[in-house]
């Protein structure tokens, strides 16, 4: 299944870049160094960051800044595996905006991800 709930860090590492776009979620996929590798068409729409200025870029240190904390961004060191979905807001180049972001991390996948629902 596609939901933002069921969705599995498999499915999204096999995902082509037309249906991760399809996606009514956004998806970002990060190296285990937390660089993009991925930045969904959804997540570009409604962040309003050109992918282009956001593919290779490190995700807490430049583009997402109001993850780097706790909550999100050191989960990804902390634990060795996650699929939690959290409550959160973004405050970052725009007005408070509440979110649900779903954190996925699996043992022996390189990539991780943070789906963001709107």
């Amino acid at each position: 299944m596609l939901s933002f709930e069921a969705i599995t860090p498999d499915t999204l590492d096999t995902m082509g870049t037309e249906q991760l776009d399809r996606l009514p979620f956004g998806v970002v996929g990060l190296s285990s160094e937390g660089l993009v590798e991925i930045y969904n068409a959804t997540e570009e729409r409604l962040a309003g960051l050109p992918r282009e200025t956001v593919i290779g870029t490190h995700y807490f240190s430049v583009t997402a800044q109001c993850m780097n904390n706790f909550m999100v961004a050191q989960r990804f060191e902390d634990e060795a595996e996650i699929d939690a979905i959290i409550d959160y807001v973004l405050t970052l180049r725009m007005r408070p905006t509440p979110v649900r972001l779903r954190l996925l991390k699996a043992s022996g996948m390189e990539r991780h991800f943070i789906l963001i629902q709107r």
